[in-house]
């Protein structure tokens, strides 16, 4: 009979038979190393005009029931992100120096507010209160110095929020509450103290995620809340303690409002006359006049905000 063209005819030479013995060598081998059989799956991919790529996979087979082939993806390498450079952009010589200048006050700020703390632990609060000063000016020269050498970074602007509340939210109410130790009960001081650092905490983390303004602060800033304290205990205003726990309170929950209240620059274009109203009150009496600019300061955040719904 003849034979069947599309029949493939099975000789010796075949590779399926020699395949089928070497499996069944490998099958009936005893040794665990054998019994492991390591496969690379090529997997084609299917858009057009793509290179083909492969996926390694594991087909182990064990067990009496070696039909069946468990498959374990390879596990991916993960690759390890370094440092984020504290500078950015060109490390150069002169930019290293105005980096580190920029930093240097800014732990200038850091120090003198841990100095405050140790002051006011030994009694000297007028002077720690001239250091908390000492600590405003600084603060707002590293920022001033960061954008005009061209340094300014997310590092830089990291660090002096640490550093501000170590000198505002946590010396600032350290001095006052050493200032009122003996004039209020001891425990109303300590909580108005602890509101104000918790106030400068919810206040400093709630600048660094929110979108910056130019030309209004989101709150009374905790810089401007610390030079109040301190030169409140550093001019000793002759006020009851009773009234000087209600500024401190008062001034903790301004630090948390949503009232717009003016940035420096802004005040600074006031007309010449506004000016010259505190300049000339200060003549008189300097204490009733800074009461009287840390009021309108306070007020003003309200009334801008009435005449914004307003509006």
């Amino acid at each position: 009979m003849p034979r069947t063209p599309w029949r493939r005819r099975r000789t010796t030479d075949s590779p399926r038979p020699a395949g089928r013995r070497w499996a069944g060598r490998l099958r009936r081998s005893g040794t665990l190393a054998r019994q492991a059989l390591l496969v690379r799956v090529g997997r084609r991919s299917t858009d057009a005009g793509r290179a083909a790529t492969a996926t390694r996979a594991e087909v182990i087979y064990t067990g009496a029931d070696r039909s069946r082939a468990v498959a374990i993806p390879a596990t991916p390498h993960v690759a390890v992100a370094g440092p984020a450079p504290l500078l950015p952009g060109a490390h150069t010589r002169a930019r290293r120096i105005r980096f580190a200048l920029v930093n240097a006050c800014t732990l200038a700020s850091l120090g003198l507010g841990l100095l405050a703390i140790f002051l006011a632990m030994h009694g000297e609060t007028r002077i720690a209160a001239a250091c908390l000063v000492a600590c405003v000016a600084f603060d707002g020269l590293d920022g001033a110095l960061a954008r005009k050498l061209g340094v300014a970074s997310p590092f830089g602007a990291q660090m002096d929020s640490l550093a501000d509340m170590c000198s505002f939210g946590l010396a600032a109410p350290i001095v006052v509450y050493a200032s009122m130790a003996h004039s209020v009960p001891t425990v109303a001081a300590a909580v108005a103290c602890m509101l104000v650092a918790g106030c400068a905490a919810i206040r400093l983390a709630r600048f660094n995620v929110s979108p910056k303004d130019s030309k209004f602060f989101c709150g009374v800033p905790t810089t401007m809340a610390a030079a109040v304290l301190a030169l409140t205990v550093l001019i000793d205003l002759p006020m009851p303690g009773i009234a000087v726990l209600g500024g401190v309170a008062l001034l903790a929950f301004a630090m948390v409002s949503s009232f717009p209240y003016a940035k420096l620059a802004r005040i600074v274009k006031l007309p010449p006359w506004i000016w010259l109203l505190p300049v000339v009150g200060a003549l008189v009496d300097p204490r009733l006049t800074f009461v009287a600019v840390v009021v309108v300061y306070l007020a003003s955040g309200p009334v801008l905000w009435l005449k914004t719904r307003r509006a």
